[in-house]
């Protein structure tokens, strides 16, 4: 793999002319309880409340605090319904979740990924 070369640092076109990366990091998924559970549902059609809460080692009030944040900005949706008598909340990612979820990896690839060279020092 071949690095970009380094800046000199008394080279002045060494200052940056785009913003890092990670100012464009979605900070309602940069949580990391948000970002599991979205990563969570990325990967299934819908997903049991009770199986989420259990894998990611949560309390149901504190899953249920993220998911609202998440279902108020429209990346999830959040159905209750009765199985067999019993109640039984899905979760699953909305198209625009999706596409936040994936825009949001894509950032963190660049940023692990494509670092700048640090200047000589």
């Amino acid at each position: 793999m071949t690095r970009p070369p380094r800046a000199d640092a008394s080279d002045a076109s060494a200052t940056p002319t785009t913003p890092h990366p990670r100012f464009q990091l979605n900070e309602a998924i940069h949580q990391p309880v948000r970002l599991s559970i979205l990563s969570s549902l990325a990967h299934a059609d819908r997903v049991d409340f009770a199986f989420l809460r259990d894998y990611l080692g949560l309390k149901d009030s504190n899953l249920s605090q993220h998911l609202t944040a998440l279902e108020s900005l429209g990346y999830i949706t959040i159905d209750k319904v009765f199985e067999k008598k019993r109640a039984r909340t899905w979760l699953a990612l909305t198209p625009a979740g999706r596409e936040a979820f994936e825009e949001y990896v894509a950032v963190l690839r660049q940023i692990v990924e494509q670092p700048e060279a640090p200047p000589d020092g």
